[in-house]
């Protein structure tokens, strides 16, 4: 499985970014980026770090509830050139390099991204690992993690490091569910990922029927999730974690007073899932699962747990905290210490009924979504079999997005009204479905396309949707632009990662170029290329 991989070792550009063209492409620009921090500060950056944005296909808010997701890598990605703004440590063609002070050494960076903030397409997530990428070098933290044969570095798979993410992430105040770090260290460079969270980490490929693309539209509605997360982010995550207490006490499922259950855990339980036995329900099995608990959900409404409840209660959709409390079970303090002790939020009312049912119903649509693709891929419409129809295939898939726009928009209210828009647009432009990706609240849609439509298809998106009017030509290529799973947009890369520009001289200095190295020759050049390297990010807030 992909999570129990070791991390990749890649000698030259051509690896990385699957074509000499692409990676030529990439090395001018990094060459630009390390010119201009030699112009600003003097001296050669000694290290550029790379991190890039990813798409979720289907599977909005339900990482964080443990179930599955189905994201891709996408090409748009930050660039930070780096160096120490001090004596620099000495790091040549020496296989033991000395250790790093006690104390960060102070640094000078220079960023540059092609990733739009806010879009839903995780520039954050790649502003962090690329930022952190940059401190842990300067700061001497990667070097002792090389040696002679690479060995140490093999020794950490990518699911350990992944996990490891997951919770750092939520050390800037958002807790995220793991899916953009998941993304990033997992991209396939052919398929999808399917990747689960629960009992652990894993991730499995999953094919795309052919001659499809995914369109990305940014709305360009600005989303920071960190500003807004004790209204909107935040607030999902501790109406989910509530919503599942107060399910599993309905459905008869144990759950310990301070165990802070999610919905994905209270599903397996009441299907049969012994958790301690490490066996777990298979992606069949939970699809009907799913299929069982969805009409038992009515329990989270207002009043449901009582009566006599009253019209206005019956009413609305939310519940009050109180009301909340009441239906857990829990003694006030108790509740308060698991569910808000250790996170901000604000809320006149919890709406824990449509946070659940749209958590359970995406969950069961990347299940089908996933399906749907395999069986696509048995039938023979891959792309080694270009004569074969698979329109049907498209249009479930595609039904499957828009069903998730619709629950993302009415359940668990993370749209706005030009994401609502613009998938509109996408579909009366021809996608066969379209929806939001991301956290929401703004930033980019999904739309699937036929791959012959493509051209056609973004054409109307430009010239309908009202915020692109009076954009040039490069910001609207930066607003919408197709893409396919693994490598990115057009194939062209799909891992995290970080590139060294060691400042040798002389012989030494590759001066960017493309060239082959082989494993022997990794030291004695000025430069070379690891990836994906998010565990290393990692390796920072654990020292």
């Amino acid at each position: 499985m992909i999570a129990h991989q070791d991390i990749p070792v890649y000698t030259n550009l051509n690896d990385v970014f699957g074509s000499l063209g692409a990676s030529l492409q990439n090395v001018e620009r990094w060459n630009g980026l390390a010119e201009e921090f030699e112009r600003r500060y003097g001296r050669k950056p000694k290290y550029i770090a790379r991190a890039p944005g990813r798409v979720n296909l289907i599977g909005e808010h339900i990482d964080y509830a443990l179930f599955g997701v189905l994201p891709a890598a996408v090409e748009p990605d930050i660039l930070i050139a780096c160096g120490p703004s001090s004596p620099p440590l000495s790091v040549g063609t020496d296989p033991h390099p000395p250790q790093a002070p006690a104390k960060p050494v102070p640094v000078e960076l220079l960023v540059t991204g092609s990733v739009p903030a806010g879009s839903g397409l995780s520039s954050s997530a790649a502003m962090v690992v690329a930022s952190t990428l940059a401190f842990l070098a300067v700061n001497g933290k990667l070097n002792d993690k090389l040696g002679d044969s690479f060995a140490n570095l093999n020794s950490l798979t990518k699911g350990q490091l992944v996990e490891m993410a997951m919770e750092n992430e939520k050390r800037v105040g958002v807790n995220s569910g793991g899916m953009d770090q998941a993304a990033s260290v997992m991209s396939d460079p052919a398929s999808a990922l399917y990747i689960s969270f629960y009992p652990e980490l894993q991730a499995s490929p999953v094919p795309i029927p052919p001659r499809v693309v995914f369109v990305c539209a940014n709305s360009l509605v600005v989303s920071d999730k960190a500003v807004t997360a004790k209204r909107c982010y935040n607030l999902r995550v501790v109406e989910t974690l509530a919503a599942a207490r107060i399910l599993a006490r309905s459905l008869g499922v144990d759950v310990g007073d301070k165990e802070r259950v999610t919905l994905r855990q209270v599903v397996g339980r009441y299907y049969g899932e012994v958790e301690s036995s490490g066996k777990t329900l298979d992606a069949e099995r939970l699809a009907e699962a799913l299929r069982e608990v969805l009409p038992k959900l009515g329990i989270l409404k207002p009043g449901a747990h009582k009566d006599d409840a009253d019209n206005a209660t019956r009413v609305r959709s939310g519940v009050t905290l109180q009301e909340m409390i009441e239906m857990s079970g829990l003694d006030p303090e108790v509740f308060h210490e698991v569910y808000l002790s250790w996170i901000e939020v604000e809320a006149d009312f919890f709406e824990i009924h449509n946070r659940a049912k749209h958590v359970l119903s995406e969950a069961l649509r990347v299940l089908e979504f996933r399906q749907i693709c395999l069986d696509a891929a048995a039938e023979g419409t891959a792309a080694s079999s270009p004569n074969v129809n698979n329109v049907g295939y498209q249009e479930k898939l595609g039904k499957l997005m828009d069903e998730s726009q619709e629950s993302c928009a009415k359940l668990f209210d993370c749209s706005c009204l030009e994401l609502d828009q613009l998938t509109r647009l996408a579909r009366t432009a021809g996608a066969f479905g379209s929806r939001l990706t991301g956290a929401g609240w703004g930033g980019c849609t999904v739309s699937l396309v036929a791959e012959d439509q493509v051209d056609g298809f973004i054409r109307k998106i430009k010239e309908e949707y009202p915020p692109y009017k009076g954009l040039n030509e490069a910001a609207l290529n930066e607003a919408i632009f197709a893409t396919r799973p693994g490598r990115g947009a057009c194939g062209e890369c799909s891992d995290l990662v970080l590139a060294f520009t060691f400042t040798g001289g002389g012989d030494n200095e590759m001066n960017g170029r493309a060239n082959e190295l082989n494993r022997n020759d990794v030291l004695k050049h000025s430069w070379f290329i690891l990836g994906p390297f998010l565990p290393l990010w990692v390796a920072w807030f654990y020292y």
